[in-house]
């Protein structure tokens, strides 16, 4: 492949602002200097020269002094409801290429309870749900308890914990109001999925015509092309279930290194290929591109029907423990692997080498 000039565009954690009264899990889903370093060297091995460059507003200079043929964007931003769009518009600003996702993506899927009313126009499985901007909001009839809230826009499980799951009305009061009081922003209620959480990876782009809508024809085909799904992976929760009923944020960020991932996860083919085709509906109804990661609840008391949680479409990247690096590795790919292969397929998607 053509040797090019790939700028890592990150934000590191030891980069980030500080402010007074600031929650401790603020900067958990930015990234370590390790997992920039190992980025930088995976695209190298990929024969391309590769420098880091931080992703701020020093970009504007950084980007004319390297000059990339191409920029490799897992920017997570700093500040805003639509945070992690804001380097792909000031890359599309500069008209400089870029890997992932678009602006408009990036922002939908940030902001869960938006992306669940797409997904819910669409009319692909996702647990009822109701935005709380008030913590003293009436509750919808169709908010059966348990319930589970959660911040509206962030992300790595931040604001995720056993307190989630809600069963009474005085405990979802009391968790919306914290994730206010805390995060700043709206509280997404959703009907809790009591089952395995299951998520699925894929890397590359969807070969037209890719309609956004779902054919209303049963028997129209389920448009998957392009797409190189990888093994399904499952957390096993089993050996924390005293402090952690759910993929809470303590799990992914203090102890990510020790816990049991199952991957493949233990599933029927049928399943793997239903929750395959979802992904690719949610990857393509989002209009996601090169790589993305959907997240799955399967259901125990309704025969492990799955709902979809929500997309990422800027998946972590982390050697080791990132879900994605597990995903790949369990299909026989280096963290280099995948690094590059999200790289061709932007490559390939702005026409700079050959499909």
């Amino acid at each position: 492949m053509k040797k090019f000039r790939v700028a890592l565009l990150a934000n590191l954690k030891n980069n980030a602002p500080q402010f007074e009264g600031m929650p401790e899990d603020q900067w958990d889903d930015l990234d370590s200097e390790n997992t920039v370093n190992t980025l930088v060297e995976s695209l190298r091995a990929g024969g391309n020269d590769c420098e880091f460059l931080e992703g701020n507003l020093t970009l504007i200079d950084t980007l004319e002094r390297y000059k990339p043929d191409i920029c490799f964007n897992i920017c997570e931003g700093h500040f805003g409801d639509a945070r992690e769009a804001q380097i792909p518009a000031l890359l599309e600003m500069l008209q400089i290429p870029y890997t992932g996702s678009k602006v408009l993506t990036l922002a939908l899927a940030l902001d869960k309870p938006m992306t669940k009313r797409i997904l819910c126009w669409h009319e692909l499985p996702t647990p009822a749900f109701q935005t709380f901007e008030r913590a003293d909001e009436p509750v919808n009839d169709d908010m059966i308890f348990p319930l589970f809230a959660k911040p509206s826009r962030e992300g790595t499980g931040m604001g995720v914990s056993e307190k989630s799951i809600v069963h009474n009305e005085a405990e979802l009061r009391e968790q919306v109001s914290y994730i206010h009081e805390r995060y700043k922003q709206p509280a997404l209620v959703e009907r809790y999925i009591q089952g395995r959480e299951v998520t699925v990876g894929v890397v590359g782009n969807l070969i037209g015509p890719v309609a956004r809508r779902l054919p209303e024809n049963e028997e129209s085909p389920l448009i998957e092309a392009g797409l190189r799904f990888l093994p399904p992976m499952e957390v096993d929760l089993n050996p924390f279930q005293d402090t952690d009923v759910v993929y809470s944020n303590r799990l992914k960020v203090d102890l990510a290194d020790k816990l049991d991932y199952l991957c493949p996860a233990p599933l029927e083919r049928e399943m793997v290929e239903e929750l395959n085709w979802l992904t690719a509906a949610v990857f393509r109804v989002t209009g996601a591109l090169d790589v993305s990661r959907v997240d799955f609840r399967l259901d125990i008391n309704d025969n492990l029907k799955p709902y979809i949680l929500e997309i990422n479409p800027l998946p972590g990247l982390a050697p080791g423990i990132s879900d994605l690096v597990i995903e790949a590795a369990a299909q026989g790919f280096s963290h280099a692997d995948l690094v590059n292969m999200i790289l061709e397929a932007a490559l390939k998607r702005y026409g700079m080498i050959p499909l």
